[in-house]
């Protein structure tokens, strides 16, 4: 599934609004298939589209597969040969082959069922789709799958025919200290897919000038990060060198679900952080999560390349987990 979507919704609104709605997801793919596996396209009863499934290759047929399967009422798999020219034309050097389940909602995806995936949606609830092909069998999954939550990674169980739609919630990356590495590290997070936030109290140092297009909070560190939520899709990256500003919100994140912990400083001030956090209460195994100094050890020295490790310190932990 893409970073940011709203297929699932959309597909949910057509059929309660009694215009029919078809969901297509990509579910597997051989070579260089234009979209990955869990891609989506809604397709209305009336025609209308969101999403895609090809990057513009084969939509056309899905198209009218999926209104075929509106009116029967049956779901169905497609098979594709995308063409090393049609691929080439939505910027691949080669083809692939893709196959596509079709899906009408109500008569084959339950509407509650896709409520409750919208649902969990809507509440940043990591939540996997399952659908047993062979008996026709779907249902919401929210405990299992862990390799494939923390890889994005939707596809088939091995020797089977039961297939997992991974829905995570957007990534985010929350930064407190609204200083030069942060002004590097926004645009460098937001390609990867972050949704990002900077906490500072200190409005000269947060502002729209500095920051466009950015959610500033000027609240105090702690009162921030509860307002925005910490969970197992957020980072948390504290750049200020203050005690003051970084220890509120990193007593919060120590005992939050965030994947990534990093502090920017020293050994010597990460020394006396741990001692802080210690005499504060917190475990050893709980201070260990803190990555600090923050980065990957690539010789970093000036703000932007401070950021690039950072960037690629958070996805190493995103997507291998901790290697430390």
């Amino acid at each position: 599934m893409d970073t940011v979507d709203a297929i699932p919704e959309t597909a949910l609104a057509w059929h309660q609004s009694g215009e029919g709605a078809v969901l297509a997801t990509v579910v597997q793919t051989w070579g260089s298939a234009p979209r990955r596996v869990g891609s989506q396209l809604a397709i209305s009863g009336t025609g209308q589209i969101e999403g895609s499934v090809s990057g513009g290759c084969v939509e056309g047929a899905v198209i009218v597969e999926a209104l075929e399967a509106l009116e029967t009422g049956e779901q169905r798999e497609l098979e594709f040969g995308v063409s090393d020219d049609d691929a080439f034309a939505v910027g691949l050097a080669c083809g692939g082959t893709i196959r596509v389940l079709v899906e009408p909602v109500g008569a084959v995806l339950p509407e509650l069922l896709l409520a409750d995936l919208v649902k969990a949606r809507a509440a940043r609830e990591p939540v996997a789709y399952v659908v047993d092909l062979d008996r026709s069998d779907r249902w919401l999954d929210r405990t299992g799958f862990q390799d494939r939550f923390r890889m994005d990674w939707s596809g088939f169980e091995p020797d089977s025919r039961v297939f997992v739609g991974i829905h995570n919630p957007p990534l985010r990356l929350v930064v407190v200290g609204a200083v030069h590495i942060a002004q590097a590290l926004l645009p460098m997070a937001r390609i990867a897919g972050y949704d990002p936030a900077v906490i500072d109290p200190r409005e000269a140092f947060a502002s729209a000038a500095r920051f466009p297009d950015t959610q500033l909070l000027h609240d105090w560190p702690d009162e921030a990060v509860d307002k925005l939520g910490l969970d197992t899709r957020t980072a948390l990256v504290l750049l200020t060198h203050d005690p003051k500003l970084d220890d509120p919100a990193l007593e919060k994140a120590l005992r939050s679900g965030c994947f990534y912990i990093g502090a920017l400083g020293s050994t010597r001030t990460h020394a006396k952080r741990v001692t802080r956090l210690t005499e504060a209460g917190f475990s050893e195994a709980e201070i260990g999560r803190i990555h600090a100094p923050i980065g990957l050890d690539i010789g970093a020295a000036s703000p932007a390349e401070i950021a690039v490790s950072v960037i690629a310190q958070m996805t190493q932990v995103l997507r291998q987990g901790d290697r430390r």
